[in-house]
């Protein structure tokens, strides 16, 4: 099981496949485990890392560090232990706000950003005092209530308990990223990003509107927003092949922008 000591903490990460890199980054709470439905199809011509984000999946959970700068240092200092050239970082929920925010921080080391409904800004700051009481007070109820509103109508219930349990064998110290989560807003540095970047979001998400990404992609040059039909809050797992299709073509767009950028 390969593993990088990075600043005070151990990540667990899988890296296979040859060929342009990509870099995955799970939502909160979960693991590099939710892309297994885009692994055979991408490793076949990128190289693909999946990283568990500290406090998160089969890496540590320390208590300290769980915040987006704390994350994102422990990406860029990812990147360079594996020698990743410019990888795009494709990000799920938080997992999208950590890809930008890398993105913005460290335009040379990122070829290119998809967040997957993410929190490009947080719609309900009060949803967020709530949820961060009820996961001190009575996490497993909470996880269990709110897990489910993630997925559409229709979602296999194996898939939702899978969740659960993710979250639930994840550390408590992650809860840092919800009582800090209405604090962000990365619209002022958007219309200066200096790398390519491509929404994908699913059409039902109750959790991130899609209206979030649409007013995200305004504000960022040549940005534009892949719709995944009939899927929430997880496309990814939820539309597999219909999730594979438009990441496919965001990063056939980005190869030529992400040129013209290195060129600059």
């Amino acid at each position: 099981m390969p593993s990088l000591e990075v600043n005070g903490t151990t990540l667990h990460y899988e890296d296979e496949g040859t060929g342009p890199a990509l870099l995955f980054l799970h939502g909160w709470g979960t693991s590099g485990q939710t892309w297994g439905a885009q692994l055979p199809d991408f490793t076949r011509d990128h190289r693909v890392v999946t990283v568990d984000w500290r406090g998160c999946g089969r890496s540590a959970h320390p208590a300290r560090g769980n915040t987006t700068a704390g994350v994102v240092s422990d990406l860029v200092a990812l990147i360079g232990a594996l020698r990743l050239d410019r990888p795009v970082v494709i990000g799920s929920s938080i997992g999208g706000t950590f890809a930008t925010e890398l993105g913005v921080r460290r335009p040379e080391l990122t070829g290119g950003v998809v967040p997957v409904d993410a929190p490009g800004y947080w719609p309900s700051t009060e949803a967020q005092t709530e949820l961060v009481t009820g996961l001190c007070c009575d996490r497993a109820g909470t996880v269990a209530d709110w897990v489910p509103g993630w997925y559409a109508p229709g979602a296999a219930p194996a898939l939702i308990d899978w969740t659960v349990r993710q979250i639930l064998d994840s550390g408590v110290y992650i809860d840092e990223h919800q009582a800090t989560a209405d604090g962000y807003d990365p619209r002022p540095a958007l219309p200066g990003l200096q790398v390519p970047i491509h929404y994908l979001h699913g059409e039902l998400d109750t959790a991130i509107p899609l209206e979030v990404a649409r007013t995200c992609a305004a504000l960022t040059p040549d940005a534009e927003v892949g719709v995944i039909a009939d899927a929430g809050h997880m496309p990814h797992q939820e539309r597999p092949a219909e999730f594979n299709a438009a990441l496919r073509a965001a990063l056939a767009r980005m190869t030529p922008a992400a040129r013209a950028t290195e060129q600059k």
